[in-house]
Formats: structure tokens, C-alpha cells, sequence
């Protein structure tokens, strides 16, 4: 080992930096190096995967909507049974996972959803995939949140946005390649196969925890300092031995942390957290209204109500799904300069106003309705990849992964709530009103944040939330 790289280590070994507030300086003087991409990459193929389970129903309902021989309102029902899983399983996690440990609550969700996939693929009618779909959406209403929490409590203040949104990259891109299977496999090899693909995760629950370490500040939080003065020191060795520097690690002196800090689930709702906790469930509300309403009916509104073939009603929702993962990457890049709070005004304006835009040029051809609710994607698929990101950095670590999954049920619920929404209304007033409601479901997010949104970028987790 070099002289410099031993002087670096001997400086985080002679200061006093194994405390609460020392870890926390340690982690964030860390640059981003082939460990921290590593980390990011191994939870990130969890999260594939999760995007991934997640829109295969909605390419594999134009195919069992003919053959099972099934309705609107039963296909509503096979929607929403996935979501109303994820919802209880967003509850639980964050509670176990503060409780437990982020690693360990991860690979359980994991397990469940990616098992509960070949279910899926045995499932021989609508009853039985519901039942199959429900128990799977635990699994996977459980794992982002988990995942969320541990990746932002890995990156430093400088650039995690950057860092953060190009992790959560992953799940638009689990949502663009379920699109480019499904228009490929399902007219080929059945719709069963993509339940087959999306159960390949179940062999990463196996190696996960010998890959990563539980997340250091977690560990801090809990008092257990030792554990996490190890782990951050092994980070700093990798560092070191493939040709990295350490800056000198700046304590927070104004940080005050307890020895061991005790989550209770109540304190979202006190002092400063209160407003945050509001403002954020609004987003996540409006945002996920729009986005699953949208997504998991619109290649079967090509297919049911403008009445193209299953190929171009597959390719068309191909193209949305590619060009919301353009908005995505587009807001990875540019997130840490824009901002959280301008960003979310700018995107649930253009959103929302691009589907009013279709409510008035009218629905009733089949390349406008593709033109206006692709336009609309683009903005509103940035604030599904931030959301998780921004609700991470409202909380403390003591209640972060719990905050951020109770937040997300607020997903959960507009995802079921959304899917049904458009059956009652397409039913009921038409397919023009389907696209009026979002839109003006998407500008009353872009109000939200004008009155209540908390900017957040390039400042420290633990003096955001004390």
C-alpha cells in the first residue's frame, strides 16, 4: 500500500470518527467509486425486476381479455388485486424495515414477488390470477421503498440526485424492456413467458447479502456503531486499493444525533414532518393516478375501443413506454441542477396539459390519443423516478424507509383506484373524460407543489431532517 493511502487511513482511524456523527462525516466524504456502482447495480436489478412484474399484466391482458373471455370491470379487478397487494406490502415493509434492517426486508420482498411470478404463469383463470397477483403485489410494493432508502442513505449530499435518479433509472427501464418483450414474446411464446422472465430475481435473494452490507447510517441510528464504523471502513479500503484519495472527512458539528434513535411512526406527523408528510402523499397521489390509469389500459384501449391489432396496440404502448424512459434519463442528468420542487412544477404542468389538450382536440382517433398520452408520459414518468428520491430526503434515518414506504402507499392506492377509475368513466361518460379527469388530476399535483413542496437538492439528510 502506498504512503498517501495509508495516511488516509491512519486520518479516519486518529480522529474520532467512529460516533453517530462521524460515520455519518465518513460517508459523506466518500466518493462515488466501483463499490458505490456496484451497490447500485445489485439493488438495481431487484428493481428491473420489480418495474419489470409490475407492467407485465398490462401486455398480457389484450391476449386473456379475448381468450378468458373477460370484461372491463373484471380486468379492473386483475389490475387493481396487484396494487391493493402492493399497498399492504409497501405498509409492512417500511416498518420491518426499520425494525430489521434494509437488506433483509429487501431480499424477503424480493423472494415473495419473483416465487409468485411462476404462480402468475400457472394461473388457468381471472379468479386464480388475482389471487396469484394479489400475493405477488406484496412483494413488490415492499421492495422499492426498501431499496430507496438504502441508496440514498448511501450517497453523499454532493450529487445525489444524480446518484439516486440513476439507480432508480432502472425501474422506467424494467417498464421499457417489459414493453419490448411483451409486443415481441407474447404473439410468439405466450403470455405465460413473461411471468417465467419475471421470476429470474429470486436467484439474487440467494447472494444479496454476501454482495452488500447493511447501510451504515441504518446501523448508526440503532447504536450499533461498531458494525457500522466496520462496514464504512471496508468502503474506504476498496477505495484506497483501486487508486481513490480520501478527503478529510467535516464532521456536522450542528448535527445532533442520539446514541440510539427509536422510530415511532407517529413522529411523520409532528413538527416539521407534518407539512412534508401532506404535501408528499399529494404528489404521490397525483402522480400514480395518472401514471397507472394511463399505462396499464392504454394498449388495451387501442385494442377494446379503436380496435387495431394486437401488434399495433402492443407497439404503440412500446412507444409511449420509450419515450417516457427518454423524459427519465433526461431528469437523471438534469435533476441535481434543475431541482426537486421546479422540476415537479414543470412536469405535472406539461402533463397535465398535454391530456387536457387531448380531452379538447378530442379522443377519437387512435394516433392523437398516442401523440397527447406519449407527450404526457414524458413529463409525468420524471416524477415517478424522482418521487422516491425527494420523499427520502424529507425524513429522517430513524423513520426514512418507514416514511418513504407510507408515502408510496399512496401509489398503491391510486394505482388500484386508477385502473378502475378508467373503467367506470369509459363505461360510463366515454374515453374523452378519461383523459379530462387526469389531466386535471396532474395540474392539481403541479398546485401542490407551488404551495407546499420543500427544495432539498445538494443538502445534507441529517440536517434536512434533524
Amino acid at each position: 500500500m502506498a504512503e498517501h493511502e495509508v495516511a488516509a487511513l491512519r486520518s479516519v482511524e486518529s480522529a474520532d470518527l467512529t460516533g453517530a456523527q462521524g460515520i455519518i462525516a465518513r460517508i459523506e466524504r466518500l466518493p462515488v467509486s466501483s463499490w458505490h456502482i456496484r451497490a447500485r447495480v445489485i439493488i438495481g436489478v431487484a428493481t428491473f425486476f420489480d418495474g419489470f412484474d409490475l407492467l407485465a399484466m398490462t401486455f398480457v391482458l389484450p391476449v386473456l381479455a379475448v381468450s378468458w373471455k373477460i370484461g372491463p370491470q373484471e380486468i379492473g379487478v386483475i389490475l387493481s388485486s396487484g396494487f391493493a397487494g402492493q399497498l399492504i406490502g409497501t405498509l409492512l415493509s417500511g416498518w420491518l424495515a426499520e425494525r430489521f434492517g434494509r437488506l433483509r426486508i429487501a431480499g424477503l420482498t424480493i423472494l415473495i414477488f419473483a416465487v409468485m411470478s411462476l404462480f402468475c404463469a400457472l394461473a388457468w383463470n381471472a379468479h386464480s390470477l388475482i389471487v396469484f397477483r394479489f400475493i405477488q403485489g406484496i412483494g413488490l410494493g415492499g421492495e422499492v421503498p426498501v431499496a430507496a432508502a438504502y441508496i440514498s442513505e448511501m450517497a453523499r449530499a454532493k450529487g445525489r440526485g444524480r446518484f439516486f435518479a440513476l439507480y432508480e433509472l432502472v425501474f422506467p427501464l424494467g417498464l421499457l424492456c417489459t414493453a419490448i418483450l411483451g409486443y415481441w414474446i407474447v404473439p410468439r411464446l405466450g403470455w405465460q413467458t413473461m411471468f417465467y422472465i419475471g421470476a429470474v430475481p429470486a436467484i439474487l435473494v440467494v447472494f444479496l447479502r454476501r454482495l452488500l452490507p447493511e447501510s451504515p447510517r441504518w446501523l448508526a441510528s440503532k447504536g450499533r456503531l461498531q458494525e457500522a464504523d466496520e462496514i464504512v471502513t471496508q468502503i474506504e479500503q476498496s477505495i484506497v486499493a483501486s487508486g481513490g484519495t480520501l478527503p478529510a472527512p467535516v464532521p456536522a458539528e450542528s448535527i445532533v444525533l442520539r446514541d440510539t434513535e427509536i422510530s415511532r411512526w407517529s413522529e411523520i406527523f409532528r413538527g416539521i414532518y407534518l407539512r412534508r408528510t401532506l404535501v408528499v402523499w399529494m404528489l404521490w397521489f397525483s402522480c400514480y393516478v395518472v401514471t397507472y390509469g394511463l399505462i396499464t389500459w392504454l394498449p388495451t384501449l387501442y385494442r377494446t375501443v379503436f380496435h387495431v391489432s394486437l401488434a399495433k396496440a402492443l407497439g404503440y404502448g412500446l412507444i409511449t413506454q420509450s419515450i417516457g424512459f427518454v423524459g427519465s434519463t433526461t431528469c437523471a442528468f438534469l435533476i441535481d441542477r434543475v431541482g426537486r420542487r421546479r422540476w415537479f412544477l414543470g412536469a405535472f404542468f406539461g402533463g397535465g396539459v398535454s391530456l387536457c389538450a387531448l380531452w379538447f382536440l378530442g379522443a377519437d382517433r387512435v394516433t392523437v390519443v398516442l401523440a397527447c398520452s406519449s407527450a404526457s408520459f414524458f413529463f409525468i414518468s420524471t416524477i415517478s423516478l424522482i418521487l422516491y428520491l425527494y420523499t427520502t430526503e424529507l425524513y429522517p434515518t430513524r423513520i426514512r424507509a418507514f416514511g418513504c414506504s407510507i408515502a408510496s402507499a399512496w401509489l398503491r392506492l391510486a394505482s388500484a383506484i386508477g385502473p378502475n377509475v378508467v373503467a367506470y368513466m369509459l363505461t360510463s361518460h366515454g374515453v374523452r373524460s378519461v383523459f379530462l379527469l387526469f389531466g386535471s388530476i396532474a395540474l392539481l399535483g403541479c398546485l401542490v407543489t407551488v404551495l407546499g413542496a420543500t427544495e432539498t437538492k445538494g443538502r445534507l439528510l441529517e440536517e434536512l431532517s434533524p
